[in-house]
């Protein structure tokens, strides 16, 4: 694929590939309405408001301009700029995730646990963003995030990390186009792989920890959450407000999804949906459709609304096999089928998944589907266009590595863990976590 020819060097942990622009300017040199004595003639703060609707990969191509468009990145008139005007871009980002029975990334710096590195001190985390509107590929590096920490959630531009090690949990914020690197306070409660729920809006901060509070696989498990909570009005709650979950909780999968006040995660054994009123500090338990029948059920966020996507197996009744998606109403309680993959192609995924099961990941009107013990088969929806489509590779991932299913995969076995995630340059949310900075441990890299 010609996209992936180049990467641009940049001071910042966003590398970008470059495509077309020698055709581009070639094309452009001898048209009328690119006379530079027009474009010179503009305001500045005309051109910046241009500049600020570029995508990034375009805003850090033309950052290498000019002294002053490379300056942009450090003017905070221009990120304010951005942060009022850039339009939302629904793009999802994706890390090598080592097989295992746990939901979190295992940062493997190690030299037996990660092939690429050859010490643990030179290891730098590698993150792929994936542009559905382009079918691209980008490469994201994280030099910042100290060892021993992994993505769990995102949210607002920005992508929430969570310590490894049993016991209190440390969080840190970071916004990887420019490098911002932000710590929440520890946790109160200690936990071995809680499930993290993130939601940032421009004026305040809420994250939720909930489940596994113990610190070993052999402890007896009293699933608790606990919730953290900051906005610009001057009020904070550091992980002061806790509550119990529902009674024969789950939750394996470790994921949450925000949607209008509430965070969702799925329970296991049997199959349900849990969900955490921020506001009103509940839990309560919704009972998902076709439960008895359902297999490796994820939940998606996706235009405000809440969606459960899951295969339907009812091999003992007259019902076709295949892979649903369903919404849930306003009511709260009632969920309502809104879209099923075409039987040929369903037949043709099951095939590849052979039983592994797969998990997804919704932005905007985009579902992307992954099959576990794969890294290079992922199937997109876009539910916009009622249009589904296999995902190119990663071309930045390799080295050997494919569907470990069979029997196959002599070496370490990897696949592709997803999060939705929308770039932006400016995020001034995490400018309220500064008067907390002091009283907080420095990370030290």
């Amino acid at each position: 694929m010609e996209a992936f020819n180049a990467s641009m060097p940049l001071p910042f942990s966003y590398l970008f590939t470059s495509e077309g622009s020698a055709a581009n300017s070639s094309s452009s040199s001898g048209d009328p309405w690119m006379d530079t004595r027009i474009w010179s003639k503009l305001p500045q703060s005309l051109l910046d408001r241009v500049i600020a609707f570029l995508p990034p990969p375009a805003f850090f191509r033309a950052r290498l301009v000019c002294k002053r468009w490379y300056g942009l990145l450090f003017s905070n008139t221009f990120l304010e700029l951005c942060f009022q005007v850039s339009p939302d871009r629904h793009c999802f980002i994706f890390f090598k995730n080592k097989i295992h029975s746990t939901y979190i990334y295992q940062n493997n710096n190690s030299n037996n646990n990660h092939p690429r590195s050859s010490s643990s001190a030179s290891y730098s985390m590698e993150g792929y963003l994936f542009n559905p509107y382009e079918i691209t590929w980008h490469r994201l590096s994280f030099p910042l995030i100290p060892s021993g920490f992994s993505p769990c959630a995102s949210s607002g531009g920005l992508l929430c990390w969570v310590s490894d090690e049993a016991g209190t949990k440390s969080l840190i914020l970071c916004n990887p186009l420019v490098g911002s690197f932000t710590p929440l306070p520890p946790t109160l409660r200690p936990r071995l792989f809680p499930s993290i729920g993130l939601t940032i809006t421009p004026s305040s901060i809420d994250v939720a920890v909930a489940g596994d509070d113990l610190i070993s696989p052999y402890a007896v498990k009293n699933l608790s959450s606990e919730s953290f909570h900051i906005d610009a009005g001057g009020f904070f709650s550091l992980w002061g407000t806790t509550s119990s979950l529902p009674r024969l909780c789950s939750l394996e999968s470790g994921k949450m999804v925000y949607v209008e006040g509430k965070f969702y995660c799925m329970n296991y054994n049997p199959f349900s949906v849990l969900a955490y009123d921020i506001g009103s500090n509940n839990w309560c338990k919704i009972q998902a459709p076709m439960r008895r029948f359902l297999r490796s059920p994820s939940l998606v966020e996706s235009k405000g609304r809440l969606l459960l996507v899951a295969a339907v197996e009812k091999s003992k009744l007259n019902v076709p096999k295949s892979l649903r998606i369903w919404f849930l109403q306003d009511c709260g309680t009632a969920w309502v089928e809104m879209e099923r993959m075409p039987l040929q192609l369903y037949i043709q995924f099951a095939d590849i998944e052979g039983g592994r099961g797969f998990d997804c990941v919704g932005n905007g009107e985009f579902v992307v589907i992954m099959i576990r013990g794969c890294w290079d088969k992922a199937l997109l929806f876009d539910m916009c266009r009622k249009r589904w489509q296999w995902m190119p590779p990663c071309p930045f991932v390799g080295g050997g590595w494919g569907c470990s299913g069979g029997g196959g995969g002599g070496g370490g076995e990897f696949e592709l863990h997803g999060f939705a995630y929308e770039p932006k340059l400016a995020t001034p949310v995490t400018g309220m976590l500064d008067q907390l900075t002091h009283p907080l441990q420095s990370f030290s890299c």
